[in-house]
Formats: structure tokens, C-alpha cells, sequence
């Protein structure tokens, strides 16, 4: 069995770490609307997260970076008056970015280099960026501010009104020949609980991953980022409020559309707690079930999955 998934960062980590556990050939097309250059050096903290945890080198304490890092780095550029001071980047993932940004200016395509990168592990499964383009997102706040997406959610904490996302570069932007294959040739495309908004959204948002959704075979499975009501991590209902849908289960996947409305969705797996929306998700054209989606280890991110891919007979 082929499953492509389409995820963004730390939750996408911790789904795709039990879909590898599946008899499956596993693709994960991930959101590069986070990253950025910062100190000259090209960031990508999805594409990063999944490769770390994937890996078995993350800082689960942190929930991002490398374990057991040192800081001496960002301590020293800190001194000369660069980088972030509130966004600090570990020793050993600087030389990550130093890697990749060496790799780029060699010539070859982020999705090449991230190739190079995560054949250092065996991770179990390919890792694909959504573009080689450089798509960033920014948040346009109430006031006028214009921030970078890391900018807003790690210094402000989402506390400055968003009044809109914007992805900038997107309409000179292509997803990847890999990308538009992965779904194409899978039997199975999942939907991480990620960010709906800036995560798969800005996937979402590159020409060709709609069309493709909707034109491939396979049939399109989500779980829901939200439960009962609450995100599950991070501040997605600020990003949520933003494009006016509900923190709620059966808003979000009524946000991405049933496919035989015209949406991307053919399924969505909800957690028990919304267990009272499932009737009225049938109704409106998703094979939809519940089931427990606290993702507290691999083995249950793995039963997550199975439950994802039991829709499909639906």
C-alpha cells in the first residue's frame, strides 16, 4: 500500500510517526510555509520537526530541536546583534541549517537537499517539501503589522489580532513534480491533525495540490486537529478565528469539503469527544467515525492511522 501524507510540524511528527509503523510505502508532503532565512542560512522548522522526531533525536521535552543541544551559537550571534533573540536555534540543528543552505547554493532543489538530509536516518518514509519555491507565510495583524508567521506565533504567541495570512511568493510558486506524484500514485492520502490554516493550508494553497486532491484515485482521509472543542496544540482556533471557522471537529472538516460537493475530503476521523457530530458528517458526504486521538506514543499515533485508513471501506 502507497499512503501520502500532507502534514505540518510537531502534530504531523507525532501522526507520521505511527503511519510508518503500517505495511505501507509512505511519502509526507510537508508545509514550507514556516521557514525562512535567518542569520544567512536557510530554516525549515517542518520539514526539521518530522525529520528530528522521525529520527529519534528531537527534544520532546521542548517539542521541537534537537536533544541534548547547546546554545553557544545564538548565544555568540546574540552578541553581534543577529538572529532572533526569542527564537534560538540549537548548535546541532544550526548545522542542519548550515547543510541545507550549503546544499541550495550548490544548486540543488529543497527537495534534493532534504533527500541528502534525511538519509542520515532511516526515517521510514520519504520526505517531500509541498514546493522547492520559496512560499513564507506572513500574518497581517489588526494593527498593520506585518510579521512573519514564526514571528507572530513564537513572539507574540498569537496574541496580536491576525486579520489575514497571505503566503507570499505563492503565484509564482509550483508544488513539486514529487509532491503532485505522491498523491497521484497513492491508494491513500491522509490528512495530519495539523494546523488547518498554516499548515495544511498553505499546502493547500500551492497550485496543483488542490486539483490534484480532487483528481486523484485514492481516497482522501483527515483527522481532526481539534478535540472537543480545544486544539489539540499550539494556537490553531486564533488561526481558525481568522478565516471565520469554528473550533469544532465538523466546522474544520466542513472547511476543507466533502468531495462529491467539490471539497478534498472523502473521510474524517473525529475523536470520541465529538462523537455527536459523526451523524451529521454522514449526512453531509464524509465517511466520518470516532475514536480516541490523544496521540501520547507511537502506538497509538499507529492505531490513529489504522482507524484513518478504516474509513476508506466506507
Amino acid at each position: 500500500m502507497r499512503i501520502t501524507v500532507l502534514a505540518g510540524g510537531v502534530g504531523g511528527a507525532r501522526f507520521v510517526r505511527g503511519v510508518r509503523e503500517l505495511d505501507a510505502e509512505v511519502s509526507v508532503v510537508v508545509n514550507t510555509g514556516d521557514d525562512l532565512w535567518l542569520t544567512g542560512l536557510r530554516v525549515c522548522p517542518d520539514l526539521d520537526s518530522i525529520m528530528y522526531a522521525l529520527a529519534g533525536v528531537s527534544d520532546t521535552e521542548r517539542g521541537w530541536g534537537r536533544a541534548g543541544e547547546t546554545e553557544r551559537i545564538s548565544a555568540e550571534l546574540a552578541e553581534w546583534g543577529l538572529g532572533w533573540p526569542w527564537f534560538t536555534l540549537g548548535d546541532l540543528d544550526l548545522a542542519t541549517h548550515i547543510a541545507r543552505t550549503s546544499l541550495l547554493r550548490e544548486g540543488l532543489r529543497l527537495t534534493e537537499v532534504t533527500e541528502r538530509l534525511s538519509a542520515r536516518w532511516p526515517l521510514g518514509v520519504r520526505l517531500l517539501p509541498a514546493t522547492d519555491d520559496e512560499v513564507e507565510t506572513h500574518v497581517v495583524t489588526a494593527d498593520g503589522q506585518d510579521l512573519h508567521f514564526e514571528e507572530w506565533w513564537v513572539r507574540t504567541r498569537a496574541a496580536a489580532a491576525a486579520r489575514r495570512f497571505v503566503q507570499r511568493g505563492v503565484e509564482r510558486a509550483h508544488a513539486t513534480p514529487e509532491a503532485l506524484a505522491a498523491i497521484a500514485d497513492a491508494d491513500v492520502v491522509l490528512l495530519a491533525p495539523s494546523n488547518p490554516v498554516v499548515s495544511i493550508g498553505t499546502i493547500l494553497g500551492l497550485p496543483g495540490i488542490r486539483s490534484a486532491l480532487r483528481d486523484t484515485e485514492a481516497p482522501v482521509v483527515g483527522v481532526s486537529p481539534i478535540i472537543g472543542g480545544a486544539v489539540v496544540r499550539g494556537m490553531a482556533d486564533a488561526c481558525l478565528a481568522t478565516i471565520g471557522v469554528g473550533t469544532d471537529a465538523a466546522a474544520v472538516a466542513r472547511h476543507y469539503g466533502a468531495r462529491r460537493d467539490g471539497g478534498l475530503l472523502d473521510g474524517w476521523l473525529v475523536d470520541d469527544a465529538d462523537a455527536a457530530s459523526v451523524a451529521g458528517l454522514r449526512g453531509s458526504g464524509f465517511a466520518a467515525d470516532a475514536t480516541g486521538l490523544w496521540m501520547t506514543d507511537a502506538a497509538e499515533s499507529a492505531r490513529i492511522a489504522r482507524a484513518a485508513l478504516a474509513l476508506v471501506s466506507r
